[in-house]
């Protein structure tokens, strides 16, 4: 019997001006914009020798995807209905012991447009993945790979290392992981990780040049000095 796929319908993406300000803008900086909320704890980019010296930067629309553990059948459905410029960002139960994506789903990924891959669990041929011109981000890595029965969902509400995602929010990701920003706080918050990093453009400047006040240090504490 053929696995159950639901696909949502699509919504408004989010404005090519907002992603094109998002491009420099590290993971940490979106971080706090959002007061430490919105990352996804535990994923990291998959890099190989190929992308040895290179800076790791993802940047897109959330394609959302929810399969079941060890099955990838509704990401390759996925990757069919994804339009240039999107992430697949994949809720696979965030397991490790079967491999969601391999280099020929990658390969493909790519081919289509897509601008990373996001997988809440393992993937495998890393040398094939890391080749390719796209970053690919997971949880962990297994030579085993997947069934393709289904079932699944597309375009759904997903959770990612127990962060939720929705289709088309924004993701940003670079060496320090994966946030993931609701679309309709993107203006807001890509603003605020803006005055972040100039804030600490300032903060450093002050601290080549010894003047970093270093007064808040103690305002937050109750010092007491004692003896041995």
């Amino acid at each position: 019997m053929p696995g159950t796929c639901l696909v949502y319908e699509d919504v408004a993406p989010v404005e090519d001006e907002l992603l094109a300000r998002c491009a420099n803008l590290p993971t940490a900086a979106f971080s706090d914009a959002m007061q430490r909320f919105g990352g996804a704890v535990g994923l990291a980019p998959v890099v190989g020798n190929s992308r040895a010296s290179q800076v790791v930067r993802l940047v897109g629309r959330a394609l959302t995807v929810q399969t079941r553990a060890g099955d990838n059948l509704v990401v390759h459905k996925a990757a069919d209905l994804a339009v240039a410029g999107d992430i697949l960002v994949i809720d696979a139960g965030g397991q490790t012991d079967r491999a969601i994506v391999g280099g020929l789903l990658g390969s493909f990924a790519q081919s289509r447009g897509i601008n990373g891959i996001v997988v809440d669990g393992a993937v495998r041929d890393l040398s094939e993945l890391a080749a390719l011109d796209i970053p690919v981000f997971a949880r962990g890595v297994s030579h085993l790979g997947p069934y393709k029965d289904g079932p699944g969902v597309i375009r759904g509400n997903i959770a990612i290392g127990g962060t939720a995602v929705s289709q088309g929010d924004l993701v940003v990701g670079d060496e320090d992981g994966i946030v993931f920003i609701p679309r309709h706080r993107a203006a807001a918050v890509v603003a605020e990780a803006e005055a972040v990093v100039e804030r600490e453009r300032l903060t450093t400047l002050a601290i080549s040049t010894d003047s970093w006040d270093r007064q808040w240090v103690d305002s937050g504490l109750v010092v007491q000095h004692m003896t041995r």
